[in-house]
């Protein structure tokens, strides 16, 4: 077994783990955990809220309105969803779509913090408020969507979840101007990575603009 092999079996005996998962209560009012979804080795992850009606029915992230759109933006530079790992803050539908509660965040952490560990993405992108927190807690929306910032070895992204863009023009039209720039930020991120180690990179792993 290669490297990716082993890397993909890993992925796959996580995602069982989500499916069975119990440790909130949104395990009781599920049909499907959403474990998410894309290659072992995406450089770019998008991270969302948690699965909607049409993602708690088919165990898929990002399938209704708002994951059409989603990869409408995709394909705006190059891309399609095959190309790119999606999933959520947490893996199951909060009842009515209300917002996770901080026991349920919590107890999907270990789950992405496996991902991320697997996966290894250059560029996180945080689609909405609870996603970006994870990692810029201090921080509006409405101010740093679109803007990168160095995470250790990564680069973080916040940008408006597309759910909400679809119900506000002007946030659409920031989050299309936000995709457009992902190109830029690819290139970023790929520099980051070749330059030489430096102390400064690989401490604290304290989020910093650039």
């Amino acid at each position: 077994m290669d490297e990716r092999e082993e890397k993909e079996a890993q992925l796959a005996a996580l995602a069982a783990h989500v499916r069975a998962c119990t440790r909130c209560p949104l395990s009781a009012t599920r049909k499907h955990a959403v474990p998410g979804e894309g290659p072992v080795d995406a450089s770019l992850m998008f991270i969302g809220e948690g699965p909607g009606a049409n993602e708690d029915r088919t165990g898929r992230p990002f399938v209704g309105n708002a994951g059409q759109f989603l990869e409408e933006l995709l394909a705006t530079i190059g891309l399609t969803r095959e190309d790119v790992f999606i999933t959520n803050i947490v893996k199951c539908r909060p009842p009515n779509n209300r917002d996770p509660l901080p026991n349920e965040i919590d107890a999907c952490k270990p789950y992405l913090g496996h991902q991320l560990k697997i996966i290894d993405p250059e560029i996180i992108v945080t689609l909405g408020r609870f996603a970006m927190e994870r990692w810029l807690p201090d921080k509006r929306i409405t101010r740093v969507h679109g803007q990168s910032f160095r995470y250790g070895r990564r680069l973080i992204v916040p940008m408006f979840h597309p759910a909400a863009a679809l119900r506000n023009p002007e946030w659409r039209t920031f989050l299309e101007e936000d995709f457009l720039r992902l190109p830029e930020i690819i290139e970023e991120a790929r520099a980051m990575r070749e330059a030489p180690p430096d102390e400064e990179t690989f401490s604290a792993e304290q989020p910093r603009l650039l």
